[in-house]
């Protein structure tokens, strides 16, 4: 699971930033390019989870082959995203093109891998403690991609350019801070880390996790053997509206994304811009990476207790608490003024209710497809559809998030590399980090609050479910007897 997470924590939390500082891009060609190649990302789910699910079974199963045939050539595009290329026509569609190419090949990676979950086991129990293990490896892979891709780049960070009216002094790290202006005149020292020396930062960084992502592959094709689907018949296959109208038409399932849809989007909104908030609204240009890495490490140490919360108390209390733990600390970053040991309290804060939220959709969802199968007996084979439409609808809003803060940023003033901002632009960062998630958390927490299936549906649709495999495996056996008997 950590390839997805690294790659992705790693795009989530700098990309924005090295399109704008690095790579030189105009705010508003930076904003087509995250939108689009999340939202291209976000179409290809439902249709390599069609494929997947039409997929023949092979020696190694049905989803390994799409792990092992896909990740050579991610590799490849995701080191070329984080490359600068010389020439300056091309180079919105340089990074289009790669940023599309490797969120495909990503994609038949995630979605098959996903879906394994279904494959490795029968018991809810088990699944719930291998969705438990997998989440904490994938928020452990946010951390080691945080923190390769933030401690690389921050020791080659991007010099600042002043603008008009600031007046500079050589800071830590080597880089331009803002200074308090003496007798109106003061010495402009230039910095000795350059921006060719910040672009091959991020070609470092992108390097390492490309191997990471090739050892992590090779562990999961190796050390995972793929169950065979049970003895009923699998449905034969529909087109791509069929899925839409067989998923969404899941009273439950169309719950459980609509909600966590909007508290995707918010988490999102925070992740992608709290970057630019530390280094631009704060003035911490030179802890951001550190500040980040605070957020995934306290992800990875609060999965454990989200799992026993679940376990002890049921998900749906899980996903309240969870999800609403961070909003005093969003409210309190954006009154106070910088601090940067508040900075590091509501990071921590955020980075609880990220952990709950990386675990406790995977965790629901099993469940929401057994509740199918309970209720569609005819109707099987559907698990990579269900998987893929729901990581469809989350990159979709992540799309849209990356998309319209970007382009906010651009119609509020952004300077590309400036020391200072405009007012508006500390503004507009405040809404995306602070109010628009917090308003996006709630609305998703009201329709959650909805979610029809608790803990006495859960081990209902549990029974259910083994009855029908025992019955299965009965009639399977009574079929075979004649056989044996000549």
């Amino acid at each position: 699971g950590a390839p997805y997470q690294i790659t992705g924590c790693a795009l989530g939390f700098f990309l924005q930033i090295y399109l704008l500082d690095v790579a030189q891009l105009d705010p508003f060609y930076a904003s087509i390019i995250l939108f689009v190649g999340r939202a291209w990302d976000a179409i290809t789910d439902p249709t390599i989870g069609f494929l997947v699910s039409r997929s023949p079974w092979t020696r190694i199963g049905r989803m390994l082959p799409w792990i092992i045939f896909s990740t050579p050539l991610a590799v490849i595009c995701y080191f070329l995203v984080w490359y600068v290329p010389s020439f300056e026509d091309g180079k919105v569609i340089w990074y289009l093109v790669f940023y599309c190419l490797f969120q495909t090949l990503q994609t038949c990676f995630h979605v098959p891998y996903s879906a394994l979950t279904m494959f490795i086991s029968d018991e809810q129990k088990e699944r719930d403690s291998a969705t438990a293990y997998r989440m904490t490896v994938e928020v452990l892979g946010t951390v080691i991609g945080t923190a390769v891709q933030g401690q690389i780049v921050g020791m080659a960070n991007a010099p600042c350019v002043p603008v008009p009216g600031d007046v500079m002094t050589q800071g830590p790290n080597s880089t331009l801070q803002l200074a308090p202006e003496v007798n109106n005149t003061t010495e402009v020292m230039s910095p000795p880390i350059t921006l060719d020396q910040t672009k091959n930062a991020y070609m470092i960084a992108s390097g390492v996790i490309c191997a990471m992502y090739v050892l992590c592959a090779v562990v999961l094709c190796f050390g995972v053997t793929e169950r065979k689907e049970s003895l009923r018949p699998r449905s034969e296959p529909m087109s791509f509206w069929q899925g839409i109208r067989l998923v969404m038409g899941h009273g439950p399932y169309a719950k459980l994304v609509i909600g966590f849809l909007f508290t995707s989007l918010a988490f999102m909104l925070l992740e992608g811009n709290f970057a630019l908030f530390c280094s631009s609204t704060l003035g911490f240009r030179n802890d951001f990476q550190n500040i980040l890495l605070v957020i995934m490490l306290a992800a990875t140490l609060t999965i454990p207790f989200w799992q026993w919360f679940l376990t002890r108390f049921g998900k749906k209390l899980a996903v309240y608490i969870g999800t609403s733990v961070v909003i005093p600390f969003l409210i309190l970053v954006v009154c106070l003024k910088s601090n940067l040991v508040v900075t590091y309290i509501v990071s921590f804060m955020a980075g609880a209710s990220v952990g709950a939220a990386f675990l406790l959709p995977w965790s629901m969802l099993p469940d929401v497809v057994d509740d199918f199968k309970v209720n569609n007996q005819d109707s099987q084979g559907h698990e990579a559809i269900f998987y893929s439409f729901y990581v469809f609808f989350t990159k979709f809003a992540s799309g849209i998030s990356l998309g319209v803060s970007t382009l906010s940023l651009d119609f509020a003033g952004y300077v590309t590399r400036g020391c200072t901002q405009p007012e508006n632009v500390g503004i507009t960062l405040k809404v995306l980090v602070s109010a628009a998630p917090i308003g996006l958390l709630l609305i998703g927490l009201c329709i959650l609050y909805t979610y029809p299936i608790d803990e006495k549906r859960r081990q209902d649709n549990r029974k259910k479910l083994q009855e029908q495999r025992d019955s299965e495996s009965d009639s399977d056996t009574d079929s075979s007897e004649p056989t044996n008997v000549v």
